[in-house]
Formats: C-alpha cells, structure tokens, sequence
C-alpha cells in the first residue's frame, strides 16, 4: 500500500513542549502511574481559577454567542483592549488595528502567514518560545536564533542579533516578559532593539503575554510605546494573568509606522476573514478581564501563591550541586543549568525521557526551547509547594545518582 506522508512543512517544526516525553507520559498515567507536571503553563489543574466575574460574564452572554462575530472581534472586547493599550502608553491605536483570535497562538500563526514568503528570515529569541520558531517555519520562513545571554539575565545580545541580519530578514522577535527564562527587560534594552529594528526596516513582533506577571514590585514596558515610528505587533492573551488558558482569547495590536506596511495589513485582514472569527463566548471575558478588579496582584505580591512557589522552586532547585539558575523576574518558568561537568549529557530529550521514566516528574529540555546546548531545562513552578518539594526533590535523587555513574 501506498502510505501518507506528513508535510515537508512539518520536516523542521518542533514543539517538544507537547513532543515525545509527554507522549511516554500520558502512557504512563494510562498504567496507573502519577505524574508531577512540571512542562507546561496550564494553570487551572494546579488550582489557579479564572476570576469568578469573568466566568459569570461569559455565562451571561452565552445566549448572544452562536453567531459569527465580525473577523477582528466583537466591538467591547476590542474596544477594551484599545483602552488598555492607552494606558500602556501606546500611540495611535484605532479599532481597526485590534485583532481578537484565539489565544495569542493563532494570531502569531496569521501575523507571520500574511508577512513571510519561502526563504524569508525572521530574528526569534534563543531560547525561544517553540511557537514562534515552528510557525515562522510553517509559514515559508526560516528562523535565525539570536542569543540570550544567560551571564546578564538572559538578556538579548544586540550585537549578536545585528550580526545575524542579512537582506532576507523580515523581522525581529522580542518575548517580554520572557518564556521560558523568566527575564524581564529594561526600556534601555526595549529602546536598543528597537533602532536595531528602525535601522533595518524590521516588524517588531511583541509577545507580551506574561505583562502582569512580575514579582518583586518589578514594572513591565510595552514595547509598542517605545515604538511609534517602527511597525509593531503586539500579542498578548487572558491566559497566563487571568489563568483563562481554555478561553482561548488572545488580541493583537498593530501600532507605529502603519503607512509602509498598507500591503501586509491588507494580508492580515484577509487572513483574518477566512478565519471567520474567533470563539466568541471567549471574547466576552475580555472586557470584564480588562477593566475589572486585577486579582494577579494577589499573586504575585509577597506571600502570594505564584511569588511564594517561585521562590520555593529556586532555593530548590539551586541547592542541587551542579545546578545554577537565573532567578526569574516574570513570568511562570525558570531556565536552569546543569554543569557539564558533573552532568556530561549527550541528548537532552533522552536524558529527560529518564527522568521522567525514574521520577514520574515531566519536565521540557533545553532543545525544546531551540537552545541545543544539552544543559538547561525549564521548571514550571505552578504546582503546589508540597508538590514542588517532592519533585524537585526526586529530580535531586536521580541527579546525585547520575553524577555517582557518568560524573567527572
């Protein structure tokens, strides 16, 4: 018989994130295994609800619900999210340059479908969010990982990111706050990426999903309001601030020099028109979400449950020898290090894969997140303290035992 095949498309796409070790987990779960989730950003299995008005609110305009909304949106929830760019010091944003879709995920996909023809380059984070690089893939383009540097905070090296443009790059990725280190940036580095993207005639494609998510009293830019003159994307969701991952209700925001790019706003509504529209009831919670009370701060205040865990994650995990970790800033993750010497790895999935099979704990390798050096790893630290404890402390069980055989 003749068989199907996947897509060349797919040849250079990876989303590990949901890969193979997840794949072992599920089976594993299937033979009556427990399993510690430590992979994944999913916060309503560790308790993390959606605030209640949001949910009451999309309860109520369920009978208005079964019908398309226009492409972009329903005129509340874009009109919210035109608000809420106002506040962040965004200029020139009208309700024609709002995009509701579901999540930011989909729209990231359209964003970079309507601006990436075949062999086309777009600068994207390393590590990246896997997204953005599987979607600039599948999208025709070919993504060049510029370095974060792990000695300064992972911040983005801007040299290295000037290096790396030719005449095919297109644009320039900046996740902040950053998935999946935990960094956040200083408007003296938002502002140097943004020359870099004014000197080269760049899109900016800003993923500020985690923006409320900040510990330590730390405040968070928005890059588009440093960015008047230069196009920029904005991306951002309900899914991490207002723990509403399933709502799947993101908002794109295109602001800045509008005039050169009159062609591919015209792709991202055609874009947008087949689509249909995006899931409505979703779309109700934004404008509650938006203007309501921001329960977040709860959080991630001193002794909130986000800021408690994570401090909890990184005295954990940093006790380990050999193990060192950049104290995250935002967001929901860390980015450990294992020290090559005492953890000589030559794959990180497969090293990963064992852990998982001796500790019934997932976590997601440094090649997932298109850092191939076979030493990091991200730890989502979303579970309770308890669970923490016992994960973490499996992992440093089987990390002293491996060092005993394969350490130097």
């Amino acid at each position: 018989m003749k068989t199907i095949q996947k897509s060349a498309k797919l040849a250079n796409v990876l989303y590990d994130v949901r890969g193979p070790i997840v794949d072992a987990a599920k089976q594993m779960e299937d033979e009556g295994q427990k399993i510690i989730k430590l992979n994944i950003g999913n916060l309503a299995p560790f308790g993390f609800d959606a605030p209640e008005e949001i949910q009451q609110d999309m309860i109520r305009n369920l009978p208005n619900s079964a019908g398309y909304s226009d492409s972009k949106g329903i005129f509340a929830a874009r009109k919210a999210v035109m608000h809420y760019t106002q506040q962040q010091g965004i200029a020139g944003v009208t309700l024609d340059d709002i995009y509701l879709g579901n999540g930011a995920s989909e729209l990231i996909a359209m964003a970079l479908n309507a601006l990436l023809d075949d062999g086309d380059e777009l600068l994207v984070p390393a590590p990246d969010y896997p997204l953005w690089t599987a979607a600039t893939s599948l999208s025709g383009g070919k993504p060049v990982h510029y370095r974060c540097n792990e000695d300064n905070g992972w911040m983005p090296d801007l040299d290295d990111i000037r290096r790396k443009i030719t005449s095919q790059t297109k644009g320039l990725v900046v996740i902040n706050p950053n998935n999946p280190t935990g960094a956040l940036y200083s408007d003296e580095l938002l502002r140097g990426l943004v020359q870099i993207a004014r000197e080269h005639g760049l899109v900016l494609m800003a993923d500020e999903v985690y923006d409320k998510v900040l510990y330590e009293g730390a405040t968070h830019t928005a890059m588009g309001s440093l960015s008047t003159d230069v196009l920029t994307l904005t991306f951002n969701s309900l899914s991490k601030a207002y723990r509403a991952c399933g709502y799947r209700a993101g908002w794109m925001v295109i602001s800045g020099d509008k005039t050169v790019a009159k062609e591919y706003i015209e792709g991202i509504n055609m874009l947008a028109n087949m689509k249909l529209g995006s899931n409505v009831p979703g779309q109700y919670a934004i404008q509650t979400a938006l203007g309501g009370y921001q329960s977040i701060n709860d959080l991630i205040r001193e002794g909130g449950r986000l800021r408690r865990q994570r401090d909890l994650a990184y005295e954990l995990i940093t006790a380990i020898p050999g193990v060192t970790c950049v104290k995250p800033k935002a967001a929901l993750y860390m980015f450990p290090r294992l020290d090559p010497v005492m953890y000589p790895i030559a794959d990180d999935r497969q090293f990963f894969m064992e852990v998982l099979r001796a500790t019934r704990v997932m976590l997601v390798q440094g090649s997932g997140f298109n850092y191939p050096d076979n030493q990091h790893f991200r730890i989502v630290f979303l579970p309770h303290e308890d669970d923490l404890r016992e994960a973490i402390g499996r992992l440093a069980k089987f990390l002293e035992q491996w060092r005993a055989r394969h350490g130097t």
